[in-house]
C-alpha cells in the first residue's frame, strides 16, 4: 500500500534543536498513568495509517511529557553541558502550540529556566531565560513554505507527531504491524498502532503509538527495548485542545534586557536546494536501511588523535572554544573489543550500541554490536 511508504501530512512543528536543548528531569521514569480501556469500533492497522495520512489538523495546543531510561552507562556524565545527556534521562515537560504550517511554538520548561523557539511567518526566534538572550532568524519564501522551520542532524522526538513520522517512513516488509489495545490519554480515547521490527539486529522490541480515535493525531508514543516490558522511552500529551491558539501565542515580544542576535540564511549548494552540507560535518554516511541502519562516521585528525591519548594531548588536541571533555576518561569504562574488523571499543545501552575503532571511524545504531562490527568489516 501506498500509504506505508508515504508521510503523515501533518506537518506542525517542534524542532529538533529544540528537542536537544531540554533541560531538567531526573524524576524517576515510569509508564504514564493507566486508565481504563475505551470501548471503540474495530480498526485495522491500514485503517489506522490511512486515519493518519488523511487527517487534517487546523489547530493545537497542549502539554507533553517525555521520558527516557535507556539504561546508559556511566558514560553520561562525563560530557561537560547537561543539554544531551539530561534529555536522555529523566522526565522532561513542554508546552506546544500549533496554528497551521507557519505558526507553531515549543517552550521547553525547567525548573530553572525556560527555551522558547516559535515561528511566526519567515520569523523563527529562539529564547533562553537563563541568560536572557535571543536569536532571530528569517527565513526564506518558496524554499521553506509549508516545511519545519529548522532542519538539524538526528534526534530524539520531541513530540509524538514527530515520532510517529519517524517510525511510519520506517514501514517496510521488515516491520510487522498490527493493532494493540485501545487506550486512554489525555482524557481521549485512543487506537494503539503496533510496529514491531523483523530484523534480529535490531535493538527495538515495539514501537507503540496511541492515535486520537476522531482527530487521528498521535497523543503518544513508546519505544520498547528488547527484554523489557516497559518504555525505555515515551513522549506524550499529558493535556491536549483542539482549538485554534490565539495569534498573540506566536507573537515574540523581547523581555527587557535581552540580548538578540540576528541570523542570516545560509544559501543552498548550487544545484542542490535544501541540501548544503553543514560546516564541519563528519562524512557521516548511513549504511543499511530500515531498523539495522548504521550510521558511520571518520573523526576529524584533532578528534581522532584524542581517542587513547593522554588528558594532556587531548587538551592539546582540542580545538579552540571546545568543550573540555577528558577523552581517556571518557573511553577508559568502555570494554576493548577487536575482530576481523579490528579493534576499538564499545558503548552499548538498551537501545543504541555504538563502536569507536582504533582507526578513527564511529559505527552507531540501534542494533547489536554484531551488526556494527559487520558494517566495519565492510
Amino acid at each position: 500500500m501506498s500509504v506505508l511508504r508515504s508521510r503523515p501530512v501533518l506537518r506542525w512543528l517542534v524542532p529538533v534543536t529544540a528537542a536537544v536543548a531540554v533541560i531538567g528531569g531526573g524524576a524517576a521514569v515510569g509508564t504514564f498513568a493507566a486508565e481504563a480501556e475505551p470501548s471503540l469500533p474495530p480498526r485495522t492497522a491500514a485503517q489506522l495509517l490511512v486515519d493518519l495520512q488523511t487527517s487534517r489538523l487546523e489547530g493545537l495546543s497542549g502539554t507533553v511529557v517525555q521520558r527516557a531510561d535507556l539504561g546508559l552507562p556511566p558514560l553520561v556524565g562525563l560530557v561537560p553541558g547537561n543539554d544531551l545527556t539530561t534529555l536522555l534521562t529523566g522526565t522532561h515537560t513542554l508546552r506546544v502550540w500549533y496554528s497551521g504550517p507557519e505558526r507553531q511554538r515549543v517552550a521547553l520548561l525547567d525548573t530553572l529556566g525556560e527555551r522558547d523557539v516559535i515561528r511566526n511567518g519567515r520569523d523563527l526566534w529562539t529564547w533562553e531565560s537563563r541568560g536572557n538572550t535571543a536569536r532571530h532568524h528569517t527565513l526564506g519564501d518558496a524554499a521553506t513554505a509549508g516545511k519545519p522551520a529548522i532542519g538539524a542532524g538526528p534526534s530524539l522526538p520531541a513530540t509524538p507527531q514527530q515520532a510517529a513520522d519517524l517510525a511510519l517512513g520506517a514501514i517496510d516488509p521488515s516491520t510487522e504491524v498490527s493493532v494493540g489495545r485501545s487506550a486512554t490519554v489525555a482524557g481521549r480515547a485512543a487506537y494503539e498502532l503496533v510496529l514491531q521490527p523483523r530484523d534480529r539486529d535490531s535493538l527495538v522490541h515495539q514501537l507503540r503509538i496511541a492515535i486520537d480515535a476522531k482527530q487521528h493525531v498521535p497523543l503518544r508514543f513508546e519505544v520498547l527495548a528488547k527484554g523489557s516490558d516497559q518504555p525505555a522511552f515515551e513522549v506524550a500529551f499529558t493535556q491536549v485542545d483542539y482549538r485554534r491558539p490565539d495569534a498573540d501565542q506566536f507573537a515574540f515580544n523581547p523581555p527587557p534586557g535581552v540580548t538578540v542576535t540576528e541570523e542570516t540564511a545560509e544559501r543552498p549548494a548550487a544545484g542542490r536546494p535544501d541540501h548544503a552540507p553543514p560546516a564541519g560535518d563528519p562524512q557521516v554516511r548511513a549504511e543499511g536501511s530500515g531498523w539495522t541502519t548504521v550510521l558511520v562516521a571518520r573523526l576529524d585528525d584533532a578528534a581522532g588523535k584524542s581517542i587513547g591519548a593522554t588528558p594532556e594531548a587531548s587538551s592539546a588536541a582540542k580545538p579552540a572554544g571546545a568543550p573540555e571533555v577528558d577523552v581517556s576518561k571518557l573511553l577508559g569504562g568502555l570494554p576493548e573489543v577487536s575482530g576481523d574488523w579490528g579493534s576499538g571499543r564499545l558503548f552499548t545501552s538498551r537501545l543504541v550500541s555504538v563502536l569507536l575503532t582504533d582507526d578513527g571511524r564511529v559505527l552507531a545504531g540501534a542494533v547489536t554490536p554484531e551488526r556494527l562490527y559487520q558494517v566495519a568489516r565492510g
